[in-house]
């Protein structure tokens, strides 16, 4: 089965969530597919990847607060803290979250619903450099 695969560079700046959709289309377009799947996935434990509504940047705002209510960096039971008081929550957070996604797509086109987009959920404080692969298999 034909596929393309190439790595994404994405550079947040902290924490937060930062869209990614028109850069997986752009590799969906690149593979010269009609039909399949893209799976993208991230090289990274202190960061994740979601499907998250896109329209409106408060739902983005709620779900990071919530998490961050979840895994609080104050906790003092974290032993392992030499990078900072965020390392080890943004590892729980990714846990807890996800690091691949796959989306499949028809006409060249990613069959998202109409207010999904794809996400880097940067979990650390500290601007960082992330690395995605992005994987189009299909006819």
């Amino acid at each position: 089965m034909p596929f393309h695969q190439a790595t994404l560079t994405i550079h947040p700046r902290g924490q937060g969530l930062q869209e990614i959709t028109d850069a997986v289309a752009r590799e969906i377009g690149r593979s010269g597919l009609a039909r399949g799947v893209a799976v993208v996935f991230c090289q990274h434990t202190s960061c994740s990847l979601v499907i998250m509504e896109n329209a409106d940047p408060s739902a983005q705002r709620d779900l990071e607060a919530w998490l961050n209510r979840l895994v609080p960096e104050s906790d003092p039971h974290f032993e392992h803290t030499t990078e900072g008081p965020d390392d080890m929550p943004s590892h729980i957070k990714m846990a807890l979250t996800r690091t691949s996604e796959c989306i499949p797509f028809a006409d060249g086109r990613m069959l998202l619903g109409t207010w999904q987009g794809i996400f880097l959920w940067e979990h650390r404080r500290r601007a960082h450099t992330r690395q995605l692969v992005v994987t189009v298999v299909g006819e």
